[in-house]
């Protein structure tokens, strides 16, 4: 595998206006994520961006930018058009997309969505962590991953994903984190399909994949990742990552 990590960012966002260029110890919220994305070193770092600004903030932090049309529908989409302008040749044929509201991200929990793709079957890799409460099963913000481990293993396929506590019966429950790997031609494909019956319903966009038909697995891993969609969010992405020695 030869992939590249593509974070999709735009300014729209309408609990937190400006998201990515929210200050953090000085820093853009977007560069953290992009500095923790390299320290995974998956593969090469750039952000799909949907304004300029963000793109001038990346390149000022030494980042790679492409600049996207603003009124693109989805991430998905964003990422698909940085690949073609930056790699229109195919060299790289995994794709990993890596939201961009992720400053505290740990660069060991991103290393794993890659591995679902060791399986020539699997089209989109993805992560989860166990679920840890009955309230968080009962919310529907924590979306819910339908796949099952088997003693030892790290990678199971998914079967489903939904906003209710599934499935049934004894055993954990899997919060699905929304970081993807694709296969380069499975992201080709998936950007061409229409929102699915299933997708609509739940508000899901990966299961736009799964009803085409598209494989998708599964690797664990322990902790989750805490995303910034509010200003509360984003006070306590700052006490988080407020450096060691420094008073709060």
């Amino acid at each position: 595998m030869n992939p590249i990590v593509l974070i999709p960012a735009r300014m729209a966002s309408t609990r937190l206006p400006g998201k990515p260029l929210a200050d953090i110890h000085g820093k853009p919220m977007i560069v953290h994520v992009l500095d923790r994305a390299r320290e995974a070193d998956i593969g090469p770092v750039a952000v799909a961006c949907g304004e300029q600004e963000i793109a001038d903030a990346v390149r000022a932090a030494g980042g790679i930018a492409v600049l996207t049309d603003p009124d693109l529908p989805s991430g998905s989409d964003r990422v698909h058009a940085a690949l073609m302008a930056l790699d229109p040749d195919g060299k790289h044929d995994v794709v990993v997309n890596l939201q961009g509201d992720v400053p505290t991200l740990d660069p060991e929990q991103l290393r794993p969505v890659i591995l679902p793709l060791a399986d020539p079957r699997i089209d989109i890799g993805t992560l989860v962590v166990p679920i840890a409460s009955e309230e968080e099963a009962n919310t529907s913000s924590f979306v819910k991953a339908v796949c099952a481990f088997a003693d030892g293993e790290t990678v199971a396929p998914a079967l489903y994903f939904s906003r209710a506590p599934v499935p049934w019966g004894e055993g954990p429950l899997w919060h699905h984190i929304g970081i993807y790997a694709y296969r380069r031609d499975a992201l080709a494909r998936y950007v061409t399909l229409p929102p699915s019956l299933l997708e609509r319903r739940e508000a899901l966009e990966q299961l736009r994949a799964l009803e085409a038909g598209m494989r998708i697995a599964c690797a664990r891993i322990e902790s989750g990742l805490f995303g910034v969609d509010t200003p509360h969010d984003l006070e306590r992405a700052r006490v988080l990552l407020t450096p060691k020695g420094a008073h709060q």
